[in-house]
């Protein structure tokens, strides 16, 4: 299978008209990015849904290894929503590789507050392709 990209990821595409266009920023060893929830996002009243905050989660683990110059396809993923994320609060959102295999990566991913409070966690098992 061969991955491209046409700049039209929901979450980091710039060509997506509705999507979140977010840059991520790559150290060598983790990715971050930071993300401002819109009323548009919301489940509940002013809290950000659920969905949007793992495929953060998500999109954030698959671009690290992207970044690594490993092409990857989630295969699991286990996610942990821990408070509520109010529309309009800023969040940062990060992801670690914890183990890397020959057909398989372990990443971490993590959406904490300006405030270091975290909202919500994932462990993602991740193929590579």
């Amino acid at each position: 299978m061969k991955l491209a990209d046409d700049g039209y990821c929901f979450v980091c595409g710039p060509k997506n008209p509705i999507g979140l266009k977010l840059k991520f920023h790559f150290n060598g060893k983790t990715i971050k990015t930071e993300f401002i929830s819109k009323k548009e996002h919301q489940g509940y009243l002013n809290i950000v849904h659920g969905g949007i905050i793992s495929t953060l989660l998500d999109e954030a683990m698959v671009k690290l290894a992207l970044a690594m110059d490993i092409p990857v396809v989630t295969a699991q993923m286990e996610i942990r929503l821990k408070k509520p994320l109010r529309v309009g609060e800023k969040i940062i959102v990060e992801a670690e590789i914890l183990h890397n295999t020959k057909k398989l990566l372990e990443a971490y991913a993590k959406a904490v507050t300006m405030n270091n409070v975290l909202i919500a966690d994932a462990k993602g098992k991740l193929v590579k392709v």
